[in-house]
This record gives C-alpha cells, structure tokens and sequence, in this order.
C-alpha cells in the first residue's frame, strides 16, 4: 500500500503517494500533535532509562515505585497506584518482585489497621539513592539539547497536561 504524503492544511484529494523506501516521509502533520511529540521525547528519554538503569536491573515503572517509597515511607499500595495511575493488579506483581529482591519490605499501617506500608530497605534505599543520581544524569544526557531553563519549563508544561 503506498504511503501518503500529508501536511496540516492538506485534504486528502491534494495527498501524493510516497512509494515505500523512496525518499522521505512527510511528519509535517504529525509533528503539530502534542501526544506525538510528547510520546517521541518519551520514547529518547527511556531509551536512555533503559540502558542506564540496566546496571540496577531496573524498569522504569520499578524505578518509580522505589522513588515514591523512598520520598514518601509507609506509603501504601492504594496510593502508589493513584500516583502512577496504575490498576492494583499491576502493582501486585511491581511490589512483589521489588520485596523478592529485598528492595523493600511491608510493615502495619500505624493508623489504619488494615493497611500496610511500604518501605525501603537498607539495600533499596542504597540502589534508590544511585538509580536517583543515575536518574539525574541520563535525563541531562537525553535532553542535551535543551538549557536547563528549557528543560524546567518543558517540565512544567507537560506537568499542566496531566495535573
């Protein structure tokens, strides 16, 4: 099937194919779309995240799980699963694999009963605390390109989509 050439103001009577493998494709379009942009600067940061975080044998949602227990000890499931937006059948799983690990360990709730916290470790917090400088570093690296004033306010932008 040929591929077709778009641009934001064109209708598709005015497209032109492109047959495959010849020359390059027109993103034009796809480029004015914040969720496309958002996802490709994404999809270069975890690149990154991924390689890097390899030494700690870290995914980046198992990254983020030890951040917010790290910054929020006794955190519990219910919450960690609001913060990432994640179903609690998912977490399940994050959480087990993390305890499993010894990265992190469930204590009582000290107000509600049928609660439990989450804590780090003595390990966890030792791989957390790299992983976070680790962190740090690869997100400077993926976004090079950007002073870190740029980098601040695109930061603050994205968190107005979401917040």
């Amino acid at each position: 099937m040929p591929r077709v050439r778009t641009s934001p103001r064109s209708t598709l009577a005015e497209q032109a194919p492109v047959p495959a493998g010849q020359g390059t494709v027109d993103t034009s379009y796809l480029r004015t779309l914040v969720g496309y942009n958002a996802r490709r600067a994404a999809l270069s940061i975890i690149k990154v995240f991924v390689e890097r975080m390899g030494v700690y044998e870290l995914k980046v949602v198992e990254f983020s799980v030890l951040c917010l227990v790290a910054h929020n000890p006794g955190i519990t499931s219910r919450q960690l699963c609001a913060a990432l937006d994640v179903m609690p059948p998912n977490l399940v799983g994050l959480v087990a694999t993390l305890e499993r690990r010894g990265l992190i360990e469930r204590r009582p709730h000290p107000s509600d009963g049928r609660a439990v916290g989450l804590h780090l470790t003595a390990d966890g917090a030792e791989l957390t605390a790299k992983a976070e400088h680790t962190a740090v570093d690869l997100e400077i690296d993926a976004t090079s390109r950007l002073t870190g004033s740029e980098r601040q306010t695109l930061i603050r932008l994205l968190q107005k989509i979401y917040d």
